[in-house]
């Protein structure tokens, strides 16, 4: 577009390169500035209007968009796997990437990647923290466990992550040395408090008022629990950027990539291109799944008439349990199901 600069950043920790060009391709100015926000707002500050931006999608891709984008007519944020692709070259260094991704700007080439409002990312980053604090319970209980293993210590294992077992077995406990009763102690109590804050997370969470109707709607499919809901409404945020289920299905991770050469097509495992946080639930939900609903009970089964494992049976039912997702989602009401599907 005649009269716009295009701008091309290279985000880093503490340093952002840029590029400025014009229509044309002709270099207006380049270099680089810290990673700061008085200096990220002066330099918007100083572009020439209109501007259009572009940057990789990285760990510190959030606040600079937001900061920019009140300065920007358009800005976008490249698909981190995709834009390696139509950056690639032999010599690579900041100042190049800043040019390269100004051009792919320029030639609307960038291959752009949804950014979900700011308030749906703060949700989205305190699930994602719920599921590292889930992860390090896991840990202190299996330390846990493994320390009394260490010294031949016998124990229920259903009971022993109870406090009141817990607490009765360790004064029962007569040939364990101090040191391993004081660590078992100190493991129990992280695992305690890893839990208890992460149903805190997840009790804030479904309470929130842009969450609480579409999770309860989304419930309403039978085997999807509260963190299967919680994870597909924050991870995909609009549903209507899928136009049909496949896409979804995609998204999640649930297909494999697709090779062809000579005409012979070749299907590998599980792509890597994928929503890593929502294929792992999905996976999760998956394999409980069929045990609530009847329709996905006839999908596993049907799968497993026809040869594939129960690790391929999994991958149909979480199919069909992200097409249920989407068709609720877009829909705006409760699950129903047809006489048809029973």
């Amino acid at each position: 577009m005649k009269g716009y600069h295009y701008v091309g950043l290279d985000v880093h920790k503490k340093k952002i390169y840029y590029c400025v060009k014009t229509a044309d391709g002709d270099v207006v100015d380049e270099g680089k500035i810290n990673a700061t926000r008085k200096e990220l707002f002066l330099f918007a500050d100083r572009l020439p209007k209109p501007w259009v931006g572009g940057m990789e999608a990285t760990l510190f891709t959030g606040w600079i968009y937001d900061e920019l984008k009140p300065h920007a007519h358009e800005i976008h944020v490249g698909h981190s796997y995709m834009l390696k692709a139509i950056c690639a070259a032999k010599k690579k260094n900041d100042r190049l990437d800043a040019a390269k991704i100004a051009d792919a700007v320029r030639c609307d080439l960038m291959p752009t990647c949804h950014m979900a409002p700011p308030e749906i990312r703060e949700l989205r980053r305190m699930l994602r923290y719920r599921g590292f604090l889930v992860r390090q319970s896991v840990r202190m209980k299996n330390k846990t466990a493994g320390l009394l293993m260490e010294v031949g210590a016998e124990y229920s294992k259903k009971k022993l992550h109870g406090r009141r077992y817990f607490n009765k077995l360790l004064e029962e406990l007569a040939d364990t040395p101090d040191s391993v009763k004081q660590m078992a102690a100190q493991t129990h109590a992280c695992m305690e408090l890893f839990e208890s804050n992460q149903k805190r997370i997840v009790a804030a969470l479904k309470k929130h008022p842009k969450l609480r109707e579409r999770i309860e709607r989304l419930m309403t499919i039978p085997g999807v629990g509260e963190i299967t809901a919680l994870t597909w409404a924050l991870e995909v945020d609009d549903p209507h950027r899928f136009s049909n289920s496949g896409k979804a299905v995609s998204y999640c991770g649930l297909c494999s990539g697709q090779s062809e050469s000579a005409g012979k097509p070749h299907r590998g495992p599980l792509s890597k291109q994928r929503n890593k946080h929502l294929q792992s639930i999905l996976v999760e939900a998956a394999k409980l799944a069929a045990q609530w609903n009847p329709r996905l009970e006839m999908v596993k089964e049907k799968s497993l008439a026809r040869g594939a494992n129960k690790n391929e049976a999994t991958i149909d039912v979480a199919r069909k349990l992200v097409a249920y997702l989407l068709a609720v989602d877009k829909s705006g009401k409760a699950f129903s199901m047809k006489e048809r599907d029973l």
